[in-house]
């Protein structure tokens, strides 16, 4: 049985982030929908999702896609992030839940095991 068209986007999506190469942009859609851990507004529009990932230089992420699955109207994709800046580290898994249209990711919300600590730590981040 082969895998369902969006899942194969996402897992194309997700390589291009792991390699940094800069792909990753090619499937996000234009006028993207994109929920951060933690926040209460979205950041809309691929330009300012860009904008945004710029700011996570010299913070190393090691990602690990443990599994996707997908439907006509949805992706999940469950993932264990281990983040390093400077002296400091932690681990955390998510849920990614994704809308596909036209084979770009268009929406996207993560949810994940303690994003008390997440928010900490990218907040340490900001004020450094």
């Amino acid at each position: 049985m082969s895998e369902h068209p969006n899942a194969t986007v996402y897992r194309k999506a997700f390589e291009a982030l792991v390699s940094d190469d800069g792909s990753a942009a090619d499937f996000v859609a234009d006028d993207v929908v994109w929920w951060q851990i933690g926040s209460a507004e979205p950041i809309r529009g691929k330009d300012k999702l860009m904008e945004s990932m710029s700011m996570l230089e010299g913070i190393d992420f090691d990602l690990d896609l443990h599994d996707v699955t997908a439907s006509d109207d949805h992706v999940v994709g469950l993932v264990t992030a281990t983040v390093r800046a400077g002296d400091q580290e932690f681990t955390y898994r998510t849920a990614e839940i994704a809308h596909v249209t036209d084979g770009k990711i268009s929406e996207r919300w993560a949810f994940s095991d303690d994003t008390a600590a997440i928010i900490d730590f990218f907040a340490g981040m900001a004020t450094e």
